[in-house]
């Protein structure tokens, strides 16, 4: 909850800041966040090689994009996912200088500066402004939830474990044996 003497941020002080700092706008706050470490990167790698896979087999559909990435969802609140996909009939709508609204699927992994951030506030913004899937990778768990979008609520669809396989329900075949993202 903001104090008297606490500084609202918006999107005009987001934007004052230099490109690349690790920044994001949560709920008019700036918050600051170190480099991901290694295991962060090597998951992201390998679900890069999932999507390239997918595309691949299911013919190139709609936009995946990756941190960092503004995504803005309203004047206090612009984030940075690790991964976004936007369907090809919305990317006229949503994609300009940054992301403008919702994407369709968002993949945040797990990082100890950041985990409270995608597990609540991040969570809750995404819920709020709609985005149907919203895929969380824990590394420390090795597993994956699915949450997605169901009257205007996220409901967990699936908790995979790492010998198990996570299924896209926006995206089907997009399979994610959630074993190939820890070898």
């Amino acid at each position: 909850m903001l104090t008297a003497d606490k500084k609202k941020y918006t999107i005009d002080d987001y934007l004052m800041l230099e490109e690349g700092a690790p920044f994001q706008l949560i709920n008019y706050d700036l918050i600051m966040s170190p480099s991901p470490l290694p295991i962060h990167q090597q998951i992201l790698y390998a679900l890069s090689e999932i999507i390239v896979l997918y595309n691949i087999q299911h013919g190139r559909k709609g936009q995946w994009l990756y941190s960092p990435m503004d995504v803005k969802f309203d004047v206090g609140n612009i984030v940075q996912p690790d991964i976004l996909y936007i369907a090809e009939d919305r990317k006229k709508e949503l994609i300009k200088d940054r992301i403008e609204g919702a994407p369709d699927l968002i993949v945040e992994i797990l990082s100890p500066s950041n985990a409270y951030y995608d597990l609540r506030q991040k969570k809750d913004i995404y819920e709020k402004y709609g985005v149907k899937e919203y895929i969380i990778i824990d590394p420390i768990q090795q597993n994956a939830d699915l949450y997605i979008l169901k009257e205007r609520a996220y409901v967990l669809e699936q908790k995979a474990q790492l010998t198990e396989v996570l299924k896209s329900v926006l995206l089907p075949g997009f399979d994610i044996e959630v074993s190939k993202l820890f070898q």
